[in-house]
């Protein structure tokens, strides 16, 4: 308390955020990516360097949260069809990578350093598990957390997830503290995790749906975000009071809002505090490194994190050509997943608790657990050419795969409703974002999918696959675009075509100079048909009414200009359309004649 009182937080906020800033921006330069940054960032800020911030391990309690809206921000991604689709992987490839490669990594660990079973054991599981919070964003990055690499890749990693519950138990087992003899058994963990699982799901479909249904109707975004940190926060608390993988249960909140109406928007509200927790995470992380432990063992930390590196990309690799992977694409998987997880840094303390391990074999086995995350980015700039797939001669190489919606409608109205079924009728992909629940509710009862957020934000935008949009069409009701807000999204998706629907003549003179593909008029062309079938009525001839509306689109048009031009509504008005313009251009056709 007196260490939250005194500002200190604020003041050890400074140097991480200021370290990790330029070592960021240093890494990203060189092409080592984020996380490697983070980490150098801590291990010179913490208490074995420069000493500018410590209590490391009270900050890493703090930015496990950052892992815990990751695997919820993953969730949202995958919606229990295709989660079942996956079963195969998740329970088939990922049972079999945590089980060799923990008991391969346990063998070494036994004939290395000549401790006991149990202790191998407790060393050697834990470090069969890889880095969520390192793999994930790298495939996020690189567009392939989508795609068939990337969903075996993330079983595997969700695999692990669940696995946390029977390693917490084998340790336990283990145990030498008389201490944890009173703990609950294995069976009754396994049985927590059922409940908890179901008492999630259950939460999902009969809380949390109707709360963002609320606040949607309420129209209050900062409702969003706080509702969004909510269930995060909730579901990771009930599992860890269980003992459990906090992180499984903020992922199983996740899977529950995926075919929610509200994903995009609870997506983009609760994006940017994953990214500041998990550099936070990351930051921790390099502060707990002991270089003491290091520069006093160095050629056993670097040898022992040479053979979990070696030992899990060769173990993996094997698998993913059991399960059917091409060798690159088998490789690729054996690399990306070789290095050790921050799971271990949890199961290393638990270890230590039970009497397994001393403080010192747990500050050393994670100081090797660090280096293997560390060495990540090197290994995968290394072996680029090595996991990508040569070119055929004369072939062309594929593009990337776009797995996001081909054209974005925001507003489904009237307007929104014709433009989307057409496009849908031509087997163009369409993602629809709607503001009003209501409107959402009842497209979902005519079988069409709607997804509820403010339609002008970039980030949200982002969110329902605008970056691979060929289109963007904005179709709301309303006098809501201008110049400015078609700047900001052409700026942030330059390929993408966009449509705006406009409200009267006004509304496109705000829409002057926007880079835009094309602008509607809402009345226009209905009023148009209206006047035809009007004069049809009354007897006026086929010719002399296309004559007309000819005439009619000349003029407007002509005004248009000038009033886009001068930025005033009366502009051109003495060359507003009428019976004597029609017949001047009428005399003027039978004389081009």
């Amino acid at each position: 308390m007196e260490h939250a009182a005194d500002g200190s937080m604020l003041v050890d906020a400074v140097p991480m955020l200021g370290f990790a800033l330029f070592f960021v921006l240093l890494f990203r330069r060189l092409g080592l990516g984020a996380t490697l940054g983070f980490l150098v960032a801590g291990a010179l800020v913490g208490p074995h360097v420069l000493r500018l911030v410590g209590d490391a391990e009270g900050k890493m309690g703090i930015a496990e949260l950052g892992i815990a809206l990751l695997l919820f921000l993953v969730g949202l991604e995958l919606s229990p069809s295709r989660l079942w689709r996956m079963r195969r992987d998740i329970f088939g490839l990922g049972l079999l990578q945590v089980a060799l490669c923990g008991i391969a990594i346990a063998a070494i660990v036994w004939a290395v350093t000549g401790s006991t079973l149990a202790a191998a054991l407790a060393l050697g599981l834990p470090m069969g598990l890889s880095s969520t919070a390192q793999v994930l964003p790298l495939l996020q990055s690189a567009g392939r957390l989508r795609t068939p690499f990337g969903e075996r890749a993330f079983a595997i990693l969700l695999f692990q997830d669940l696995s946390i519950v029977p390693l917490i138990t084998i340790v336990a087992a283990l145990s030498r503290n008389p201490a944890d003899q009173g703990g609950p058994p294995g069976w009754l963990l396994g049985l927590y995790t059922v409940g908890a699982i179901v008492g999630l799901v259950v939460a999902g479909r009969f809380l949390l749906r109707p709360l963002f249904r609320l606040i949607g109707n309420l129209d209050e975004r900062e409702m969003f975000v706080f509702a969004g940190l909510l269930t995060v926060i909730a579901s990771a608390a009930v599992m860890e009071a269980l003992g459990l993988s906090a992180a499984l249960g903020a992922f199983i909140a996740g899977v529950m809002l995926a075919d929610s109406p509200f994903r995009h928007e609870i997506e983009a509200d609760v994006e940017p505090f994953r990214a500041i927790l998990l550099g936070l995470f990351f930051v921790a992380v390099g502060m707990t490194l002991d270089l003491h432990a290091i520069a006093e063992r160095p050629f056993f930390v670097a040898g022992m994190a040479l053979a979990l590196i070696a030992a899990k990309a060769a173990l993996i690799m094997g698998l993913g050509l059991l399960f059917g992977m091409k060798t690159r694409g088998a490789f690729a998987l054996g690399v990306l997943l070789s290095q050790g997880g921050e799971f271990g840094f949890v199961l290393f303390a638990q270890a230590q608790k039970a009497l397994l391990i001393e403080p010192q074999a747990a500050s050393v086995f994670s100081a090797i657990v660090t280096v293997s995350m560390a060495t990540t980015p090197f290994l995968m700039m290394a072996t680029r050419r090595l996991r990508a797939e040569p070119v055929k001669a004369g072939a062309t190489p594929d593009g990337p795969r776009q797995e996001g919606a081909n054209a974005v409608v925001v507003g489904y109205g009237r307007f929104g409703q014709t433009v989307s079924q057409m496009l849908i009728a031509q087997g163009i992909p369409v993602t629809i974002i709607d503001r009003d629940v209501e409107m959402i509710e009842t497209a979902g009862s005519f079988g069409m999918k709607v997804y509820y957020g403010d339609g002008t934000r970039i980030d949200l935008l982002r969110q329902a696959g605008a970056a691979e949009a060929e289109l963007i069409m904005f179709c709301q009701d309303g006098d809501v675009m201008d110049t400015e807000v078609v700047e900001g999204v052409h700026a942030a998706f330059p390929h993408a075509s966009i449509f705006v629907r406009a409200y009267d003549r006004r509304s496109v003179m705000k829409l002057n100079g926007a880079p835009l593909s094309g602008v509607v008029r809402e009345v226009l062309e209905s009023a148009i048909v209206m006047a035809r079938r009007a004069m049809d009525a009354v007897g006026v001839d086929g010719a002399e009414i296309d004559r007309t509306e000819a005439e009619y689109r000349r003029t407007d048009l002509a005004r248009l200009k000038a009033q886009k031009e001068t930025g005033d509504i009366y502009a051109g008005r003495d060359g507003m359309f009428s019976q004597a313009a029609a017949a001047a251009a009428a005399v003027q056709d039978r004389g081009d004649g």
